[in-house]
């Protein structure tokens, strides 16, 4: 479904050059949950991020070539990566609040990005979270990290993506909302055959979640690994 070759990626100051991420190799494969560990400053959400193309290109230089169904993204136009980040991959960041436009409600986003208000109570009900029309009227500096941490999964999973993209979705989450989510995404990938992949610190989570585990140690990624905690369920 995806597969990346990273010679490197590198931030741009000026003249010189830094080295973020190098020769990173990898492939995502549907029905599955991936994890990327790595400690804070690692690089997981640089990473995350060039596999739709989304570092600034001012300050930013991604080296290698990211393929989607086959197709090099480095070949598509803006129009067709923004299509593709809309309706076939989705991202949630970790954080989550300035993730929103702080002058729109969130009614705007369950407006633009629900077209099934069913599903999306269904989703909001799951997650623990009031009604559509309950919380609509609110700005982002007005929900918690956790609530709105919530509402950008549920945002993103209301638009059935192929690969869904979460970067420390725990973060925010105390256990019974860390359980729900493990129990939803191991339902979302194998009822609608679709892939996730996480980036977080938290082993645990990892472990109880993942189908493969990676780490990013210097500067780099190591390979996917079948996760033997989840084996031994």
């Amino acid at each position: 479904m995806l597969r990346a070759d990273i010679r490197k990626i590198s931030i741009l100051n000026n003249s010189n050059e830094k080295i973020l991420l190098k020769d990173i190799s990898f492939t995502l494969k549907p029905n599955r949950i991936y994890t990327i560990l790595g400690e804070n400053g690692s690089g997981k959400s640089t990473l995350i991020k060039a596999l739709t193309l989304l570092p600034d290109k001012r300050f930013f230089r991604i080296d290698g070539r990211i393929f989607w169904k086959g197709k090099d993204l480095s070949d598509a136009g803006e129009e067709e990566l923004l299509s593709l980040r809309k309706n076939q991959i989705r991202y949630v960041f970790q954080d989550c609040v300035n993730s929103f436009d702080p002058l729109k409600r969130i009614g705007y986003y369950f407006n633009t990005m629900a077209d099934n208000i069913s599903k999306l109570n269904q989703l909001l009900e799951y997650f623990n979270l009031p009604e559509k029309n309950k919380i609509e009227n609110l700005y982002p500096y007005e929900l918690s990290g956790g609530m709105a941490q919530r509402i950008a999964i549920v945002l993103a999973a209301v638009a059935n993506p192929q690969l869904l993209i979460l970067d420390e979705p725990t973060s925010a989450a105390d256990t019974a909302v860390i359980n729900l989510l493990i129990h939803f995404l191991n339902e979302f990938v194998s009822e609608r055959n679709c892939t996730v992949l996480t980036v977080t610190q938290d082993l645990l989570f990892a472990r109880k979640v993942s189908h493969e585990i990676a780490s990013i140690k210097n500067l780099t990624l190591t390979e996917f690994h079948t996760n033997q905690s989840r084996v031994l369920k």
